[in-house]
Order: structure tokens, then C-alpha cells, then sequence
């Protein structure tokens, strides 16, 4: 080749595809009919990527070109995503061979590769075939020469082979030219003579087979089989092409611009580098329409046929070509094999064999690497939530988009399920039902409240109080019906707001009725200032002011960051969760903390009264509704930050319900239980009678003589005593709240014993006459007396100790 490039000598090779010879500098007059092998290792890998074939071994001769190929195929092979388990190399030398070739057997035994590429040239290759290499079963060999198909047709040897081989064309005029040729033109030996006589057997093709006389037939058949070796057709094209490019010199007229001073212009007289050019430039069809010409590193532009035995039923095999490789082709059309004409050995059942260190990783999961092993070892692992893997082997799992969820497989991403709290469901349903039942009681119960109105226990309980407290919870309900439903824009902003003012309404209607219990009982002291401020609008007032400034927190959250429909992709799993987004959550716990400020105010007044003496004390009641309503909304809060999805907002209608439905039952159910089912205690008489416990006891001194005796002489001024008492008690407008008792003590004007009645008067002693008498226990406010002048200022010294106010009923 160096001589070659020095003398300028153009050398077309129609055999050697060795990778160096492609370096256009060192060897710029070097032109082949064959592909560069760096086409053939792509080949190899197009091969084994088709078939998924990523574990595989190697052997190769210890030549230096088929070294550089070995390395270029690892690259190759590793660039696709495949491994080489092994590779062995084949000495030359006869001294190592046997124990070269010991080593490479248990190699292959104790591999698990079920493929394997026999890089080696033709010597190499025949050799390997007589080895016990070749008869380790269950192996597919991929060879780079053809030496296994020229032996006949009958030479039945059961491996799957794939062999890669320069495209094959069959050249209509060179069959002719073997089967019309005159052997005698040509110089021969005894092989040569037994070469042509083998073409008159009649199992040869038709297309070659010769016109013979008997004695000149032989049964040895082997070019039968290769008459359409690749290297034919390669030499045909090299013959050819150099004679175009020699004609191109001549015609071209360039033969003249090229020429230097000296040299003859004798047509068949130039220097052989002038044909360089023209073999540069050379572009031909030849006679089978395929067109020729050298790319850039003078290699000829054709590509691989993938030829393997297929084995006839009548035992014989066929060496068909099964598949292609063509680098110059477009890539669509570059690599292709026909698996249908492949028959696989029968212990791969028929079908193509899995040569994998790993099974392979069905979509849905994915590859990791073993610990200290080579990557293609590996196991699958399942892709996590939200991952999918739409691909086999795939080395990470994709995630889908924020809208879309895999499917069970996860080996796809499908659009997530659209979810929210709505009235088809069971739970949306049943929530409805419920409000509307609840909201039903409330009606009812306000319109017994209506029709009782002039009643006792209505009337006591402050009636204007409970008609809006009733109308405020039945809001209450009804503001629940808003958080189902898909969130729109105009619910999202209703939902919090009127919850939070009709449930401030509530609270603060129940703030009054408290206050105003207290209140009653705080006006009857003597001299008490609260009087004044007992009545209607005071107690409407509260409802007011509270209900405002609840308001006013609303509107301030309205103005500066509303509630607004959110689609929350994260909350469940495969779900889009449409939910209303508080906008601001500072203003959205402003709002229940204000509640929960009235709700405490509440349960503080309310239990402080909830011992004030009545036969109905409403202080009790609501003691127990602010209980119930503090629990809830105590509980809430926990429930509604640990809760996922649509279930967030039934909590909160839970919450709501239930803090209603307490105020409901706590405050109202027993009145409509007496109003309806026990009419005997709504009476004034009923409601007065246990108010004893905390009285006004008044102390009247009668003149001399015992009751039980005689009738005293003042007993009329008892009457009148008595009758004053039975009108204040009775009376709607004066001391609404307050039933008002006495003591009666007779000193029988006698000082000690008026000494010893006011004794047990401030000792709460004196267990007073049984008629209209109160409990010892009771406190004392006032004395109202009708003693000598003398006995009362010295009873007047007494009661000054302790501060109870004396008022007497003559001069």
C-alpha cells in the first residue's frame, strides 16, 4: 500500500474492509467494492438491538484490525444500551491453541448469554467449527464470513447462524458467461477440469448448470451453492468501475488540463495517478440499475445482506437472505429483516431467544442496576406514584403531566378524575337531607314559638331574642346547602360569608338571652343601676353590634383577598380536587376565631348563672348548648387540617350542622317539650315556685299574741303583704325574671325574742312558718317590719351590721 501511494498507483480491493485503510491521508489511492467494517460492527448492532439481544459474548482473532473492531462494537453495543459478557480472543500461535480454545469452552458453558459474535476472518472461522466451541448448544452465532454456506446443500449443521455478508446480486450475463464458456480457454490443473465438471451435475441451478456429456458429470456440488457469493458481484463492480473511470479520463477532455510539461499526449500514454481523479469522481449505473460510486473515504456505497440457514423438510437447508443493512440507505430503510423466513433451533421453541443478563422491564416498571454487576443486570422496580414507564427497559420512569395520573399498569398517564362534594353522591345526598330535615324542625319549632307567644315560658325567655335566634339558625342550615355543589365563583364567596354573619346572628342572640338573665337577677338588688338598661333594646342592641362587626371582618376579607374556585391537583391521589380557596386564610381564622370569641363569652356568662334559681333557668340550657358548640368547633379544627379531598368541606358542614343543631336542642327542645307535652308547667304558678332560693324575704312583726292561738290584730296588714307580693310576681312588665318570697317571724313584742327573730333572720336560721316561707339558704336583701319604736331602732342597729335595708310600714 505505501509503494502504491508513492508511485501513484490506484488499488481497488473487492475483499478487504479493514478500518484503517478508510484514512484517506495515508492512503488516498485506496478505493473498495466492499463496506469499511465500521459499517459491518453497526450492522452487528442494528442486529441485536432488533431482537433484544443486550447480553452477549465475543470472540475474536488477536489481529490488530479485528482488536480496533472488537472495540468499536463494544462502543457500539454499549451506546444501545447492551453489554458484551465476555470477550475471547483466538491465538495464532499452534502452541497456545488448545489451551486457548479449552478456555473459551468453559467460557461459553458457564456463560448465560445465549448469543455470540465470532469476529474472525475466514481461516479463523473454519477453524472454530471443528471445535468443541461450535458444539455448545443453544447459541446463536453472528459471523462475518460466509464460509458456512459454501459447503452443499446436504450438509445439514442445525445452529442458527447469521452471517453478514456484502449485498449478493445475481448478474444475468456472468451465468451465462459460466454456462457458454469454453474451459479450454483457460489454464488449468486437475482441480480446475473437476471445478467445471462439477457444473454439468443436474442438481445444480438451471442458470449455470452446463451441457455435458456423462462422462464429464461429478457429484461434487459445492458451487452450486456459491455461485452468488458476494465477492463475485464485488469484483464485477471493481472491473467495471475502473473501466468507467478510465473512460471518463479519456472523453472528459480533462486529460489535457492535467497534464505536465514533457509527458506525451499518446491517448494510452498518462501517469496511473491521473485515474485518481477520475475514480473520485466516478458515478455509474451498471447493468442492474444499481448506481456506483465511492463516498469520501473511497469505499463503494453498498451496504450488508444478513443471510441464514432455513432447513427444508426434506432435511436439506437453504441459505436465504433474511434481512439488510445499507449506511447509505435513509435510516427508515437502513436495517431490515424478515423474521418469518427464520426458523429457530428447537430448543428456543421456534421462537427468537432471550439473551438478556435480566428479563426485560415491562412498561409500568423500571431498571436498577445491581450493586457491583454490570448494567444490563439489573431488577424491576415498580414505578412510583405519579411515574409512569411507556417503554420496555426504560432506566427512569416519566412523570405525568400535573392534570393526568397513571393508570393501574402505570405504563400510561390518564386525564385525573374531577372530583368535588355534589348532590348525586351518597354523601352529598345524605348532608342534603339532613339540612333540609333539620331546617324543617327549626320552621316548626319557630312556628310554635308563634303560636305560644303569649305563654309563660315564651314570654320568659325573652320571645323576640328566640324568634331571631331561631330565624339565624335556620340560615345557619341553610348556608350549608352553598358548600355542596361544584365551587363556582359567586358559592366560593358565600360559602364562608354567610356563615360567618349568620352564625355571629346566632351567637350573639344567645350573648343576649345570657346577659339578660344575669341582668334580671342583678336589677332586683335595692338601689341596683342595671335596671335601667333591662328591656328590648338592649338585648337587640347586642344582636346588632355583634352581628356588624362580624360583618365588617367579611367585607374587610372580601376587599383585600375573596375566596375564589381552586383546582387542587394534589390532594388526592389520580384526582383534580375543585375546591373553594380561602384567599386569605389569616381573614378565614379571624372569622371562626371571632365566633369562637362569642361562643366563649357565651359559655363563660352562662355558666356563672347556671345555678340562679328558677323552675325554667335558661342559664342552665345554654350552659350546655355553648358546651356542645365549643366541642365542635374545638374538634373541627384538628379534623379540618388532617382531612384530604372533598371530605374537607363535609367536615365543615358537620361542623356546622352539629354547633347548630346543639344550640337547637340545647335551648329550644325542652321548652317545646313542656309547651306540647307538659302544658301544666307552663304556667306562672309553676315557673314562681322554686324562685325561693333566690328572694327578697321580708320579715313582718305582727302584734301580740301567737299565730297559732289566735288571729293576730294585724293580720290584715299580712293580707296586704301577701296580695302585694302575688301582684308583683304575677305582673309581665315588673320583675319579668324574679319571683319574690318572704319569712314571717313574731317577736310577740318581747326583746329577746325580737332579739333572737333577727338573729336567725341574719343566720338564715329561721325556719319561718310553713306557709310562704323560703329555704334557710336563701339570701336576704331587704327587712320590712312593723315593730314597737323601741325594738326598732335596736332591730335597726342589727340589720345595719349587716347592710340589709329596713323599711317599716307605720311611723
Amino acid at each position: 500500500m505505501v509503494m502504491n501511494s508513492i508511485f501513484y498507483f490506484q488499488q481497488i480491493s473487492y475483499i478487504s474492509g479493514n478500518l484503517v485503510m478508510s484514512d484517506t491521508v495515508k492512503f488516498p489511492y485506496f478505493y473498495r467494492t466492499v463496506p469499511n467494517e465500521l459499517h459491518l460492527c453497526a450492522g452487528i448492532v442494528k442486529l441485536l438491538k432488533h431482537f433484544g439481544w443486550n447480553w452477549v459474548g465475543v470472540i475474536a482473532a488477536d489481529d490488530e484490525n479485528s482488536m480496533r473492531a472488537v472495540q468499536i462494537l463494544r462502543e457500539g453495543i454499549e451506546q444501545s444500551g447492551g453489554c458484551i459478557e465476555f470477550i475471547e480472543t483466538v491465538h495464532e500461535s499452534s502452541a497456545l491453541m488448545i489451551q486457548n480454545i479449552t478456555n473459551i469452552y468453559n467460557t461459553i458453558i458457564t456463560s448465560s448469554a445465549k448469543v455470540i459474535i465470532l469476529y474472525c476472518n475466514r481461516d479463523f472461522t473454519d477453524f472454530i467449527r471443528y471445535t468443541p466451541i461450535w458444539q455448545v448448544p443453544g447459541k446463536v452465532w453472528i459471523i462475518t464470513a460466509e464460509w458456512l454456506f459454501v459447503f452443499p446443500s446436504n450438509n445439514v449443521d442445525r445452529k442458527n447462524t447469521f452471517a453478514f455478508t456484502v449485498g449478493k446480486r445475481t448478474i444475468p450475463s456472468f451465468h451465462k458467461f459460466v454456462r457458454e464458456v469454453n474451459p479450454a480457454l483457460f489454464s488449468s490443473d486437475a482441480f480446475i477440469e473437476s471445478w467445471w465438471k462439477d457444473l454439468c451435475n443436474n442438481k445444480c441451478p438451471k442458470s449455470i448448470q452446463r451441457s455435458c456429456s456423462s462422462d464429464e458429470t461429478s457429484d461434487y456440488i459445492l458451487h452450486c451453492d456459491t455461485v452468488i457469493l458476494g465477492s463475485s458481484y464485488n469484483v464485477y463492480n471493481a472491473v467495471y468501475g475502473l473501466a468507467h473511470a478510465l473512460h471518463g479520463m479519456i472523453t472528459s477532455g480533462s486529460r489535457n488540463s492535467i497534464l505536465l510539461s514533457g509527458e506525451s499526449e499518446n491517448i494510452l500514454d498518462f501517469s496511473p495517478w491521473k485515474l485518481h481523479h477520475c475514480l473520485k469522481k466516478l458515478r455509474f449505473n451498471n447493468v442492474l440499475g444499481e448506481e456506483i460510486f465511492f463516498d469520501e473515504h473511497g469505499d463503494l456505497t453498498i451496504g450488508y445482506d444478513i443471510i441464514s440457514t432455513v432447513f427444508l423438510p426434506d432435511g436439506t437447508r437453504s441459505n436465504d437472505i433474511v434481512g439488510s443493512y445499507n449506511p447509505y440507505a435513509p435510516p427508515e430503510k437502513s436495517f431490515t429483516i424478515n423474521e418469518k423466513t427464520i426458523v429457530w433451533e428447537d430448543l428456543f421453541s421456534q421462537a427468537p431467544p432471550q439473551s438478556r443478563c435480566s428479563p426485560s422491564c415491562l412498561p409500568g416498571f423500571r431498571k436498577l442496576t445491581r450493586e457491583g454487576k454490570s448494567i444490563c443486570c439489573y431488577d424491576c422496580i415498580r414505578c412510583s406514584e405519579g411515574k409512569i414507564s411507556n417503554q420496555t427497559d426504560m432506566a427512569t420512569c416519566i412523570t405525568c403531566p400535573e392534570d393526568q395520573w397513571p393508570n393501574q399498569k402505570r405504563d400510561a398517564c390518564i386525564p385525573k378524575v374531577i372530583t368535588f362534594l355534589s348532590y348525586e353522591e351518597p354523601l352529598g345526598l345524605t348532608l342534603t337531607f339532613i339540612i333540609i330535615f333539620l331546617f324543617l324542625i327549626t320552621a316548626v319549632i319557630l312556628g310554635i314559638f308563634i303560636y305560644y307567644q303569649d305563654t309563660p315560658i315564651v314570654k320568659a325567655n325573652n320571645r323576640d331574642l328566640s324568634y331571631i335566634l331561631l330565624i339565624s339558625l335556620m340560615l345557619c342550615f341553610l348556608c350549608s346547602l352553598i358548600f355542596i355543589g361544584r365551587p363556582k365563583k359567586v358559592t366560593c364567596i358565600l360559602r364562608q360569608i354567610v356563615f360567618g354573619i349568620t352564625f355571629s346572628i346566632s351567637l350573639s342572640s344567645v350573648l343576649a338571652k345570657t346577659i339578660t338573665v344575669v341582668m334580671a337577677f342583678q336589677a332586683t338588688k335595692p338601689g341596683n343601676k342595671l335596671r335601667k338598661w333591662m328591656g328590648f333594646r338592649f338585648s337587640n342592641s347586642i344582636v346588632l353590634s355583634c352581628s356588624l362587626l362580624q360583618a365588617l371582618l367579611c367585607l374587610i376579607w372580601l376587599c383585600t383577598a375573596p375566596p375564589f374556585p381552586y383546582l387542587n391537583m394534589r390532594s388526592e391521589t389520580g384526582t383534580i380536587l375543585i375546591e373553594c380557596n380561602e384567599g386569605s386564610i389569616v381573614a378565614f381564622y379571624c372569622v371562626l376565631g371571632y365566633l369562637g370569641f362569642l361562643a366563649g363569652i357565651s359559655f363563660i356568662i352562662a355558666f356563672i348563672a347556671r345555678n340562679l334559681p328558677d323552675s325554667f333557668n335558661e342559664a342552665k340550657y345554654i350552659t350546655f348548648s355553648m358546651l356542645v358548640f365549643c366541642s365542635v368547633w374545638i374538634s373541627f379544627l384538628p379534623a379540618y387540617l388532617s382531612t384530604k379531598g372533598k371530605y374537607v368541606v363535609a367536615v365543615e358542614i358537620f361542623a356546622i350542622l352539629a354547633s347548630s343543631a346543639g344550640l337547637l336542642g340545647c335551648i329550644f327542645l325542652p321548652k317545646c317539650f313542656i309547651i306540647l307535652l307538659r302544658p301544666e308547667r307552663n304556667s306562672r304558678k309553676f315557673l314562681t315556685k322554686n324562685w325561693n332560693d333566690y328572694n327578697l324575704c321580708s320579715s313582718r312583726v305582727f302584734t301580740p299574741g301567737r299565730l297559732s292561738s289566735r288571729v293576730p290584730l294585724n293580720y290584715y296588714n299580712f293580707l296586704a303583704f301577701v296580695s302585694a307580693m302575688e301582684e308583683i310576681n304575677n305582673s309581665s312588665e315588673l320583675l319579668p325574671n324574679l319571683t319574690l318570697g318572704f319569712h314571717i317571724e313574731n317577736p310577740f313584742d318581747n326583746f329577746f325574742l325580737m332579739y333572737r327573730a333577727a338573729m336567725n333572720i341574719f343566720s338564715g336560721m329561721d325556719t319561718g312558718i310553713p306557709n310562704y316561707s323560703c329555704k334557710t339558704s336563701g339570701p336576704l336583701f331587704a327587712i320590712i317590719e312593723s315593730l314597737p319604736p323601741e325594738h326598732s331602732s335596736q332591730f335597726s342597729s342589727l340589720s345595719g351590721l349587716y347592710h340589709y335595708p329596713q323599711v317599716m310600714d307605720h311611723p
